[in-house]
């Protein structure tokens, strides 16, 4: 058995995971950001004990805890380095869990662990060589090659959503102008569909604004469905797009599959036929066999069960 923990900004879950790749019993609660780290730690081992006590193991019964965290983690140490969405610099992660629990604790990027559960258990799993692209509020990224993470010599490495695709492009919060997560994560296909209603007042997309609702992915899909030109124009740019960095990943990696997942890859064809599509039109060479562009398949399971075995494919 082991424990697998998915710590984000809003959110901490955890769940036990059986040898099979199950999940037992999972739990969350607040992260509630801004506190001391060794208090959201504190929470992190409750939520354990509690996932333990409901299902009548115990700590023996556990061989490894893995946490998934954003940010930049020092996996060799059990460090977080850096994290903007925790506010943390340098939480010795490892240290503070084995307060708690004397077992071994590993850590990772959270987009590493979900890239490690969707290979081990997921979408990915006949596949020896995959890339997990995340499309939500930004781009993450997971890279497995030939059964291990592959991070960079620093752990920093996986960032996919920070390559450019648009020189002097829109602003990122990196710091770049023109960054993919720019135009192909939810918040860029938001951004296109608010810029393209306040153009053409006779679309959809308008009429949601003017009743006093905030355009979102579904929406905006929805809009595109009933054949709305300015959403369809939306959602063509938008899949024109996520091409656009899939075919870079391409180039570089040639991997055996690309696994799109985060909410909006459940438009599921309806999104991929067509990226599919320009991949091939774009890709440097079209005499070798072209990678899968499929669909994740776990959802927010990716996580805690790619967390849950971390350590194996460190």
């Amino acid at each position: 058995m082991y424990i697998g923990v998915d710590l984000g900004g809003t959110k901490i879950a955890a769940g036990l995971v059986d040898d099979n790749l199950k999940i037992i019993k999972k739990a969350s609660c607040p992260t509630n950001v801004g506190r001391p780290y060794s208090e959201i730690i504190k929470d992190i081992a409750c939520l354990i004990e509690d996932i333990l006590a409901q299902t009548g193991y115990s700590q023996s019964d556990i061989k490894s805890i893995g946490l998934g965290s954003p940010g930049v983690p020092d996996i060799k140490n059990g460090v977080l380095v850096f994290s903007n969405n925790l506010q943390w610099n340098f939480v010795p992660v490892r240290t503070e869990l084995q307060k708690y629990f004397n077992t071994p604790v590993y850590l990772d990027n959270d987009a590493n662990c979900a890239a490690i559960g969707e290979y081990a258990a997921g979408a990915a799993k006949q596949y020896n060589t995959t890339v997990l692209v995340t499309l939500g509020t930004g781009i993450g990224g997971g890279i497995v090659l030939n059964d291990k993470i592959h991070n960079g010599f620093n752990y920093a490495g996986g960032e996919i959503g920070h390559m450019v695709i648009k020189a002097g492009g829109i602003p990122c919060s990196c710091g770049r102008d023109g960054c993919w997560e720019r135009y192909a994560s939810v918040t860029g296909l938001i951004y296109m569909a608010n810029n393209a209603a306040k153009e053409h007042p006779e679309s959809m997309l308008t009429q949601i604004l003017n009743k006093g609702e905030k355009l979102n992915g579904r929406n905006i899909f929805d809009c595109a469905k009933s054949g709305d030109k300015t959403a369809l124009k939306v959602i063509e740019d938008f899949r024109y797009y996520i091409a656009v960095g899939i075919t870079n990943i391409i180039n570089i990696l040639q991997p055996e599959a690309v696994v799109v997942g985060g909410g909006i890859s459940n438009e599921g064809e309806y999104l991929l036929a067509p990226v599919r599509e320009q991949v091939a039109k774009e890709v440097y060479t079209d005499k070798v066999p072209l990678p899968h562009i499929i669909k994740a398949s776990l959802g927010n399971d990716a996580g805690i069960i790619g967390a849950a075995i971390v350590g194996q494919y460190q």
